[in-house]
Formats: structure tokens, C-alpha cells, sequence
């Protein structure tokens, strides 16, 4: 049997963040091979992560990263928000956002990919195994342009590039970059608060303009208004509803005497050139996910009857 001295443990522990005594059945079990105690430590953190898949991950980070004329998001999602303040949890967005800006936006491709010697998937599993969450890659999403500039906002911020709600926002254009990038922020910042459905109108999807000509249309019917009138109110009610949901259309947070576009119009003279908005990525942290709300009494009163 080989002899397991005290210091390997707190070596193969340091490495791995293991808990000591896992550590110690790690090389026992190995014979006191480190990197085959690694990988032990490693499968037994993908049967720990294997546990805790049940459990609802609807806090964690949103990661924003910005690399010449291309940007991208990602969610990745912890059970508590204290585990948005772990530096390991934090490396991992960082690295997730990194590969996604290589290996494009498909979930299982991102999990696939390699940071050195093992997969996205492994690393999110090591880091389960060390900090005793459940974490998931939720989604990923990436713009570009040919000419132009993304711009990119996080906010509650936690350190640069991750934090509660991430935005980015593809300018194409042929003006000066550094003016392309202030104006490109401040978009981006505008649809963190705003929250726009599409560019313009006619980016919204057809069912959403249906429905709300159909809510127009019957509250004036029940109040018995004639039909070329209800026509008339509902084309006006339409232009209401594009400046709320359409981005170009919107006061603009800045100057909320002009419109987005208008904004924009003038923002050409200082950058040198056209300016379009070709595209934008809003992610809030969480949003569309189902959390479960907490008993403590009922915790408690189960934990008395374990006991």
C-alpha cells in the first residue's frame, strides 16, 4: 500500500479544491498517483454534479465579451447569488465567453469545446464539484459586423464584463471607431433600461402587431365607437405602441426630447459616417426561469423529523 503523506493531500487538494478527506480516498484508491487521483477527484465531481442537476439555477452571472467587430453574451446560472462573488465562478463565465467567441453560440458545441486539456462541460463540472452548486450554461447569443463597431454595457456590474443584465448592440458603419464605441455604449445602455422588442416596426413579429390592433380595436367596439373611427384610433394607437416597443422610435434615455433615430442622426456628424443598428442582445439574469419558493418553516419542521 502506498504510503499517503500528509502533504500530498494538501497538494492534490490545492489543485483540485477538494475537500481533504476526498483527497485522501482520491490517492488511496490510486496509489498515490496524482494525476490519476485528479481524474478520481474529477468523476467524482461529475457524480456530485450529477446530484445537484436537480436544483433550480436561476442566479450567476451574465458575461459580456467584446473582441474587434464581434461580441457576445452568455448566462450561466448558479442556485445562490453569493456564488456570483466566487472568483471561480467568475473565471468560468469569463472562459465560457471567451471560447463562445470561437466556437459560435450552440449550448452543446460550447460544452464540447476545449480549454486545454478537457471540455467547457468538464470545467463547469469541476467547478460544481468545488463550490457545491448546481451551475448550467443557459444560452449564448453573438453579434458582428463587417464594418463598425459592437457596443457593450453590463449592468450591476460585479467586476468588468459580468454582471445582472448584459446588452450589446451592432453599429454598421464606416465613421471613426472611437466615436462608434461611445455612441455604441450608450445604446447599449439604453436597451438595458428600455428594453426594446425590435429595431424598428417592422421587426416585430406580425402575431405581437395583430394582437395589439385586436385590444385597440375591441375596447373601442365596446364603447360603440363607429368603424372608420375605430380604424383611425387604432393607427394612432399603433405609433403609441411602436415608440414603447421599437428601439429607433424610443425616447432616448440621454435626451428623452429626441428619438433613438434622431439621436442617431446626429451622432453620424461626429463619428463621420452613417450609422445603422443593425442588430441587439438584451440577457437579464434569470428572466423565463421558474424559481422555487422557499419553505423555511417546512425545512425546518422536515429537518426536526429526519433528526
Amino acid at each position: 500500500m502506498a504510503n499517503i503523506s500528509a502533504q500530498m493531500v494538501k497538494e492534490l487538494r490545492e489543485s483540485t479544491g477538494a475537500g481533504m478527506m476526498d483527497c485522501k480516498s482520491a490517492l488511496t484508491e490510486t496509489k498515490g498517483d496524482m494525476q490519476s487521483a485528479v481524474d478520481w477527484l474529477r468523476k467524482k465531481g461529475l457524480s456530485k454534479a450529477a446530484k445537484k442537476a436537480g436544483r433550480v439555477a436561476a442566479e450567476g452571472l451574465i458575461g459580456v465579451q467584446v473582441a474587434g467587430t464581434k461580441g457576445v453574451l452568455v448566462e450561466v446560472n448558479s442556485e445562490t447569488d453569493f456564488v456570483a462573488r466566487n472568483d471561480l465562478f467568475q473565471g468560468l463565465v469569463k472562459m465560457i465567453a471567451d471560447v463562445v467567441l470561437s466556437a459560435g453560440t450552440d449550448v452543446e458545441t460550447i460544452k464540447a469545446a476545449k480549454v486545454g486539456s478537457i471540455t467547457v462541460a468538464e470545467a463547469i463540472a469541476d467547478t460544481i464539484a468545488k463550490i457545491g452548486e448546481n451551475m448550467t450554461l443557459r444560452r449564448a447569443a453573438s453579434l458582428s459586423v463587417k464594418q463598425g463597431a459592437i457596443g457593450a454595457y453590463v449592468h450591476n456590474s460585479i467586476i468588468d464584463g459580468l454582471g445582472k443584465i448584459g446588452v450589446i448592440v451592432a453599429l454598421e458603419s464606416a465613421g471613426k471607431a472611437d466615436a462608434l464605441s461611445a455612441i455604441g455604449r450608450q445604446l447599449a445602455m439604453h436597451v438595458a433600461s428600455a428594453n426594446p422588442q425590435a429595431i424598428d416596426p417592422a421587426g416585430l413579429a406580425p402575431e405581437v402587431v395583430e394582437r395589439e390592433k385586436n385590444v385597440l380595436a375591441d375596447k373601442f367596439k365596446q364603447q360603440g365607437k363607429p368603424a372608420n373611427v375605430i380604424e383611425k384610433i387604432v393607427e394612432s394607437g399603433l405609433k403609441t405602441f411602436y415608440k414603447e416597443a421599437c428601439l429607433l422610435e424610443q425616447p432616448f434615455i440621454f435626451d428623452d426630447k429626441k428619438s433613438v433615430a434622431q439621436a442617431l442622426k446626429e451622432a453620424e456628424g461626429g463619428a463621420g459616417g452613417a450609422i445603422k443598428v443593425t442588430g441587439f442582445v438584451r440577457y437579464a439574469l434569470g428572466e423565463g426561469i421558474e424559481k422555487q419558493e422557499s419553505d423555511f418553516a417546512a425545512e425546518v419542521a422536515a429537518a426536526a423529523g429526519q433528526s
